[in-house]
């Protein structure tokens, strides 16, 4: 179980880390074409070279670990990348963190940890053709709800002649985005139990085909959230129910149970709820802080301002030009999915 778990740590550092290096990249290359001078650009680029490699090996690692592990293990540690990355880019990006951000990476940490005790090898049940359907008709049930409630909120939006975006919009994108990423790793997953079945070997580059679609129809739900909306409440429904549609997908449709013992029962749930607490508190630290106590706030402002003076004099020092621009650590997931949004 560990092995797995460790797997989806890295598969989902690499995962994080690479779009951030690739997003670093492009910072100074063209619109992405078919041209051979900006396809030679973009090879010759490092940054986007290695978050490229970095993001393919960490999908393979992701592979790996669905094929050892449960569904309802892997999709909540692989919530975990949101931390990973804040740490990463507070280190190398040289970003300012917050005692928020440090406590949802604490609790991602205890969580993950909780998973890994309580997880437990579980033998691949038998998965039916009605399980498979009823998967995929729950699925469009529920998008068809979401959509509906979509179209009824923007015939008022228009009515009323509002400019804005209502909350409920945004909610509705990130669900549909989570439902689809969390879906895609019960399709990787539904593809291994199937070979085991002794289906044809065919079955798995399919199933991976259909992940691969359904990863990318998240990311298009979820740019457009971000596209008018706040990145805030648009990347925690989305983070949150990526791992609730993996857990509930997991034990309906591919079989997988709970552990036996209420130990082992426990750390697994409490597991579950650190995770996505620290996601959510990765996510909304820029907003949460704003609701602290007055001098609790003035005690993180003056922290922060030390932790900016120290890094800018050791970079006079050093001679090493400063990042030009400094990102809050809750907008990474943002930064990382869809195009800057504007000011």
């Amino acid at each position: 179980m560990w092995e797995s778990i460790s797997l989806t740590i890295a598969a989902t550092a690499g995962n994080n880390i690479g779009k951030v290096l690739q997003k670093k990249g492009t910072h100074i290359l063209p619109p992405l074409s078919f041209k051979l001078k900006v396809i030679r650009a973009y090879a010759f680029n490092k940054a986007w070279v290695m978050g490229f490699l970095l993001d393919i090996f960490g999908a393979m690692l992701m592979l790996r670990a669905l094929s050892l592990a449960p569904v309802s293990v892997i999709q909540p540690v692989s919530g975990c990348g949101l931390a990973i990355l804040s740490v990463f880019s507070h280190f190398y990006l040289k970003e300012i963190m917050n005692a928020v951000d440090w406590i949802g990476i604490i609790l991602a940490g205890i969580g993950t940890i909780g998973v890994g005790a309580g997880g437990e090898e579980q033998k691949s049940s038998s998965i039916s053709i009605f399980s498979i359907l009823g998967l995929a008709c729950g699925v469009a049930i529920l998008f068809v709800l979401l959509n509906g409630w979509l179209r009824i909120y923007r015939r008022q939006r228009r009515e009323q002649e509002l400019m804005q975006y209502e909350v409920v919009e945004e909610i509705i994108y990130g669900l549909e985005s989570g439902i689809l990423f969390g879906i895609s790793s019960v399709v990787s997953k539904m593809g291994f139990i199937l070979l085991e079945q002794g289906f044809s070997n065919l079955v798995v580059p399919i199933c991976i085909s259909m992940s691969i679609c359904c990863s990318a129809s998240g990311f298009v739900y979820q740019t457009r959230g971000l596209k008018h909306g706040r990145a805030i409440v648009v990347s925690t429904c989305a983070a949150v129910a990526s791992i609730v549609t993996g857990v509930l997908a997991g034990m309906l449709a591919l079989g997988e149970q709970l552990p036996e013992a209420p130990i082992a029962r426990l750390c697994l749930l409490l597991g579950w709820v650190f995770i996505i607490s620290g996601v959510v508190l990765l996510v909304t630290s820029a907003r949460l802080v704003r609701y602290l106590p007055r001098p609790w706030r003035r005690f993180l402002r003056s922290s922060v301002e030390r932790n900016v003076g120290l890094r800018h004099s050791s970079s006079i020092r050093s001679r090493e030009p400063s990042p030009s621009t400094v990102i809050q650590a809750s907008t990474l997931h943002h930064l990382i999915t869809s195009p800057k949004e504007k000011a």
